[in-house]
């Protein structure tokens, strides 16, 4: 009886040896993934995750069960700080744009986005500069004529704080037109939709926003966009608007959106998001995505990504220095 109890407990440890080792040995993937959303439902980042999630889960490109988490707060500080916590987990991936390198900048990280694993840059998004249907401003070059003429009297007003992506697009514009962008005049809100208010209101001459938060005012003809941040005209809704450098004005900015891996992230993770990813942006169910939401396809690799990311944050130095908001 001893004996057969010895045996099958030396078994169950033998057994469970083997599922351990055969665990940690396993090809990747072989766990849930988990996408991280620094920020509240219905965002950009938001809806960029759940994008992904959506697209990965449609297309059987990832054999795992997936989920999307909601980390808000401080500017992405949170998301950042639950995902440096992750370190060498495979099975966290999180999405970021712009603020991931204004908020290392001003110190709002405590860690740098460098600390982060680049896999891919996705889509872009452009700013562009609204006013009311019923605005004396008539063109871009006419509101530039009276901010050039008094820098402080032009309030316009965006849906992010001071030093944030709102303000330094038009901040970057101003600096290239020749205007010092500290005496500009603007007016931080928590929200797109409050900003807009405002603007409809009459309190401010005009609003930076994304596109994305605006089109369907557009649309409806309440407000008229007087130009946009793309390098080249886009299609439907805005095709219509000038890009800043027809207006002769030599600038772009871009709303980018791209997705990390965790600090230390294995060399076989990074080559499965790779190929993964890069499957992701050809198909159909992307594709019809990015026209569904108004996203530029941006795709680059993991190498073009860091790349891009390094000139990405020299620019934004420069600007950030020169309005005292790097740290």
């Amino acid at each position: 009886m001893f004996k057969k109890s010895f045996t099958m407990v030396a078994l169950i440890f033998l057994l469970c040896i083997g599922f351990t080792a055969s665990s940690e040995g396993a090809a990747y993937p072989s766990r849930p993934l988990e996408i991280v959303a620094p920020a509240n439902p219905g965002g950009g980042w938001d809806t960029m995750a759940r994008t992904i999630n959506r697209v990965l889960e449609i297309e059987k490109l990832y054999p795992q069960p997936m989920s999307v988490l909601n980390k808000p707060g401080g500017g992405g500080a949170v998301g950042m700080a639950y995902i440096s916590m992750k370190k060498g987990d495979d099975y966290e991936l999180v999405v970021y744009s712009p603020p991931l390198i204004i908020n290392t900048i001003n110190k709002t990280f405590s860690q740098s986005y460098t600390t982060l694993t680049p896999l891919a840059k996705l889509i872009t998004d452009y700013q562009v500069f609204i006013v009311k249907a019923d605005s004396p401003y008539k063109t871009f070059n006419d509101l530039m004529a009276a901010v050039k003429k008094n820098p402080g009297a032009v309030k316009f007003a965006g849906g992010s704080s001071p030093g944030s992506m709102d303000h330094l697009a038009f901040c970057k514009v101003a600096k290239v037109a020749g205007i010092n962008a500290k005496d500009l005049s603007y007016v931080a809100f928590s929200g797109g939709g409050e900003a807009l208010t405002t603007l409809l209101g009459g309190n401010v001459a005009f609003v930076s926003s994304g596109t994305g938060e605006v089109l369907q005012h557009i649309q409806a003809g309440t407000i008229r966009a007087l130009a946009i941040t793309s390098g080249e005209r886009r299609g439907g809704p805005l095709k219509d608007v000038p890009t800043l450098k027809e207006l002769g004005i030599n600038t772009t900015y871009e709303v980018w959106r791209g997705v990390f891996g965790t600090p230390g992230m294995s060399k076989d993770a990074q080559a499965y998001w790779a190929k993964t990813l890069k499957a992701m942006v050809g198909t159909k169910t992307w594709k019809e995505s990015l026209e569904k939401l108004q996203w530029g396809d941006a795709y680059e690799d993991a190498n073009g990504f860091a790349k891009f990311l390094k000139e990405e944050e020299k620019s934004y130095q420069e600007l950030m220095t020169d309005l005292g908001f790097a740290k």
